[in-house]
């Protein structure tokens, strides 16, 4: 499972024009699921996301998490954070796990987050093409892989 992280100002995700979910401060985070990925890939992961320090406290150091900042969380799927560039110029995405196997562990993200953060969750839909609009708050763009957590 591998989430990738923005730190923002604003964020919201449309479907079809029409504004679906929108956020203030917080974070926005785009979920990859593959097919290997389980109950502990989103312990870790949402764990991780809501401990990680990358808010400023009252000296300008990032040293408070989205919680302790009282931000607020936008999540979407993204299976093309699964996309394998190794051969030729067309990304690959056969390393992303298919629906049936995403949407409960997708659903099971946002549930795990909401609860760690102590508020809900917004989200876009499950596969539905979706636009994103964020204003960062900064250069704070972080990636982490379930599988590879030496990062």
């Amino acid at each position: 499972m591998r989430i990738l992280i923005q730190r923002v100002r604003r964020a919201s995700v449309g479907i079809g024009g029409s504004v679906r979910s929108s956020i203030g401060r917080g974070l926005l985070v785009l979920v990859g699921i593959g097919p290997d990925d389980g109950e502990d890939d989103v312990r870790y992961l949402c764990e991780k996301l809501v401990k990680l320090r990358i808010f400023d406290d009252e000296a300008g150091v990032m040293n408070r998490s989205v919680v302790d900042a009282g931000g607020d969380v936008l999540v979407v799927s993204q299976f093309t954070l699964y996309a394998s560039t190794r051969k030729g110029n067309r990304p690959s995405y056969v390393r992303a796990a298919g629906p049936e196997a995403a949407v409960p562990l997708y659903e099971r993200f946002v549930a795990v987050t909401g609860k760690l953060l102590g508020r809900p969750v917004q989200t876009g839909v499950f596969g539905a093409d979706m636009q994103v609009e964020l204003v960062n708050d900064g250069p704070v763009t972080i990636w982490i892989d379930s599988k590879r957590k030496e990062y």
